[in-house]
């Protein structure tokens, strides 16, 4: 899982080739091989994931548009 600040890096790292009004983060989340109703990675894990994906990407926000 990656932390917040790797997360944040590469999306200002991105903002920076593109512009930051052209950056929309998300995530192709990865949590299963296939479409089925049984993830294959615990559920904890993937809100884990996801919180760490917020934070990246509020730390992203703060550094490309201020407060």
């Amino acid at each position: 899982m990656e932390h917040p600040e790797l997360i944040a890096d590469q999306i200002v790292t991105y903002a920076n080739l593109v512009g930051r009004e052209n950056v929309l983060a998300g995530a192709d989340c990865g949590f299963s091989s296939r479409a089925t109703f049984a993830p294959e990675v615990h559920p904890t894990v993937v809100w884990a994931k996801f919180e760490a994906l917020a934070d990246g990407a509020g730390l992203a926000t703060q550094r490309l548009w201020g407060d």
